[in-house]
Parts: C-alpha cells; structure tokens; sequence
C-alpha cells in the first residue's frame, strides 16, 4: 500500500535538481568564508534547572535544541547533542552537557531531518515518563525505535499534558531520513500555553512559547499570530545562503524578523545558526543581518534576545 505523502500549504516545493545541487557546489568553491566566529559558551545555572519546576526558562542548547521549563515541565525540543552532521563536525560545543540535563517530561520532534532528531539523543533523554509529542506519520517509526509514550498531531491539532496545552502549528518545509521516505511524515512547530484559562490570566502565570522548528518563510506565520497570543517565539535565522537554493525552507534573518511581526510575539530568541554547516552562511553574517534588519524596522533592541549556548532566558 502506498504511504501518504505530506506537503506544504498552498503545495510550495522544496526539491531541487541534480543540476541545482552542482550549481551550489560550484559556487561554494568559489566563496571564501571566514568560520573563524563561534557562538560563546555561557556556565548554565545547573542548579536552577535541575530545582525549577515554577518559574519560566528557556534555555538554548544549541541548533534548534532548547531546555523548556514550563509549568513544571521540562520540556526539550528537537535534541540533537551529535558532535557531526554528516561529513560537517559540530562548531560549538552544546549549552548543557547531555548527562547533566534535567529529567525530561516532554520531548517535542519538529520533524525527522537528522538535524532535528537524532536517535543517540532521544535514546539518552528519553525516561520511563517522558511523553514524546511528533508530527503525524512518525509514530509508527518511533514506537519501532522502542519509545512506548508517542503521541502524532496534525496540524492544528493539541493535546493536554498536566496543565499544558501543546498545539502543533505549521511550517513550510520538507523531511527525509532514507531515500525512500520522503516526506512520509510531517514538519511543524510548537506552540506552549496553560490550558483553560483567559489569555490576560495565563500571561500573568506563565507566556505562550512559539518554537518554530524549520521553515522558509509563508503565510502560515501570520495565520499561527492570529489564533495564539503569543509571547516569546523562537525562530530559526541561519542555514539561507545561497538563497535562491534555500529559500523554500529556511528563512533568512529578514524574513525571520518578518515572521516575529507576523505572529505578534513580544519577545524574539533567534536559533538554527551556528551549530552545524548545513549551508554557506555564517553565525556572524547572520546575526549582523539580523541587526541590521531589525535596526531598519524600528523593532526595539530588547525585544529579540540573542541567547549564547547553555545561557537561560527566564520569564519575566
């Protein structure tokens, strides 16, 4: 029986040619870039992750990984603590050593790209009381891999966890993890919100939290602003050049910014940069760009939140 094949609002194609992909090594030969910039380690505040079970923390591990303290929840999305991606080595060191994290409640899966959902993580992570939240189409594969609490959403659809609503939300990109599975399963993002209470009581306990996972830019950002009061949405600026290959599936700083203003958030923590090589731009072009860009927009400067890896954000 043929497997269902997910797809991208409005049908947008991320696939490219053979002809496209030598394009890219062509030019990549000709670039001179300088990677000589790493994203600082800051000393995470162990002790107050491994007591904190009221107050709000985001915590970036690096890449698209983050540490979640919500409700009472730790919560941890897409883990990846891999030291290489492919042939590319790792380029920091994550925020939290693996064996230090706090036990995990929640493990929330963006989608099955090896950068977002890397087994020796989950295997480490995982507890005989984590619930792992996935896109529909990749609970069969994980309950395969052994993890016995997997529960798949569609888009728009949630689920209730304690006193946490987790929605799953759209995003525009693609997913593979063997050549034969192509887009076999879904991508999205999260949204965090205490359940069955007013949006002005739930903002003065805790905010609602946006993880975006991977995405170009689209329509889907301004429709998630408008069904959720968001507060802080993390973002992904990095893996854009070149552009004309990128575009359908990550956006760049600008259009990251674009999409802070599309879901109305209060408060922007930019991520999916610095970690690994997946395409040609570095940490430093894009964080300038997104300085640069949020100077031209007028958004004031504490309203995006550059977080170092292992360095907590915490609410208020």
């Amino acid at each position: 029986m043929a497997r269902q094949r997910y797809s991208n609002l409005d049908d947008i194609k991320t696939d490219r040619t053979l002809k496209q992909f030598k394009q890219w090594r062509d030019e990549r030969r000709r670039k001179k870039k300088d990677y000589s910039y790493v994203i600082p380690n800051f000393p995470p505040d162990l002790d107050f992750l491994k007591e904190n079970r009221t107050e709000l923390s985001v915590t970036w591990i690096g890449h698209a990984t983050f540490l979640i303290q919500y409700a009472g929840l730790n919560v941890i999305t897409d883990p990846v603590w891999a030291k290489r991606m492919g042939f590319q080595r790792r380029l920091g060191t994550p925020g939290i050593p693996l064996d230090e994290v706090p036990e995990i409640d929640v493990i929330l899966l963006s989608h099955s790209h090896y950068d977002h959902m890397h087994m020796a993580s989950l295997r480490k992570l995982y507890g005989s009381n984590t619930m792992m939240v996935v896109p529909i189409g990749l609970k069969r594969k994980m309950l395969r891999k052994g993890f016995a609490r997997v529960y798949e959403l569609g888009w728009w659809e949630h689920l209730e966890f304690d006193s946490v609503k987790i929605s799953f939300v759209p995003t525009q990109h693609w997913t593979r993890r063997t050549p034969w599975d192509t887009n076999t399963s879904h991508w999205g993002g999260f949204v965090l919100e205490l359940c069955g209470e007013t949006a002005e009581a739930r903002a003065q306990k805790h905010p609602v939290v946006y993880f975006a996972g991977d995405s170009g830019y689209f329509r889907g950002f301004a429709e998630i602003g408008q069904r959720f009061e968001i507060d802080i949405a993390l973002l992904p600026i990095g893996a854009y050049e070149p552009e004309w290959f990128m575009t359908p599936q990550h956006t760049t700083p600008e259009e990251a910014l674009q999409a802070f203003e599309d879901v109305r958030a209060k408060l922007m923590v930019p991520m999916h940069y610095g970690t690994f090589r997946l395409a040609d731009d570095t940490a430093r072009e894009a964080l300038d760009r997104l300085e640069a860009d949020r100077t031209r927009r007028g958004i004031p400067e504490e309203k995006i939140r550059v977080l170092q890896h292992g360095e907590t954000l915490r609410w208020p």
